[in-house]
């Protein structure tokens, strides 16, 4: 199938193939990372809070350190900048969050422009394919033969149909992992809110 359809598609169908290959590896590269991300936040922030109450600093920075994703690496953020008063310390994590954000963030958009790109190449793949054909019947005319028009025919439909192909999965794709970054966002913005009030009753507990 695979080969026909390079045979019919010409030139074209190799750029619609480049750039569908070059969405599928960013498409899995982000789905893994956002995979990573993802983390039993509850049980996390329970190992947290229970080593912070021994003030066992260190030992809740390694649980962090070996915790992947960016909502860890925000805790980490907040225990390191535990003595910071609460605006201070809110200030420091949005700072955080943000650069956190651009990480899951990272090659969003190339996925998104190849996604609108793939059909844009199909179309025109068509138009050159229908270029050909009329081409073919204005140097022939009526004496025009079939297997000459085909070739042009084939093209442009081959074209139109390898650019849908390889459209859809990574518009898909794309929709998918915004709404995974959309959650995982949701949840970093819900633990910075606990974790400051986590470290200061820690920081205000050891004052008093």
């Amino acid at each position: 199938m695979l080969p026909n359809a390079l045979a019919h598609g010409g030139p074209m169908m190799w750029l619609i193939l480049l750039a569908g290959a070059a969405g599928v590896a960013v498409l899995v590269e982000r789905f893994l990372y956002c995979h990573r991300a993802q983390i039993n936040t509850s049980e996390f922030l329970n190992g947290v809070r229970t080593v912070l109450k021994r003030n066992n600093v260190l030992e809740a920075a390694s649980i962090c350190d070996a915790t992947p994703g960016p909502v860890a690496r925000l805790v980490k953020t907040a225990i390191l900048n535990r003595e910071q008063d609460r605006e201070r310390l809110r200030e420091t994590l949005a700072l955080a969050g943000q650069e956190e954000v651009v990480r899951l963030e990272q090659r969003m958009d190339l996925l998104a422009t190849l996604g609108r790109l793939a059909p844009l190449l199909g179309l025109l793949g068509t138009v050159l394919g229908f270029m050909d054909v009329f081409q073919q019947v204005e140097t022939a005319g009526l004496n025009a033969q079939i297997s000459a028009l085909s070739s042009g025919i084939w093209r442009a439909l081959t074209c139109t149909a390898a650019g849908l192909a390889v459209a859809i999965p990574l518009q898909a794709g794309h929709n998918y992992l915004v709404s995974r970054i959309g959650a995982i966002v949701s949840e970093m913005e819900r633990v910075a809110t606990e974790v400051i009030h986590l470290v200061s009753e820690g920081v205000e507990s050891r004052g008093g």
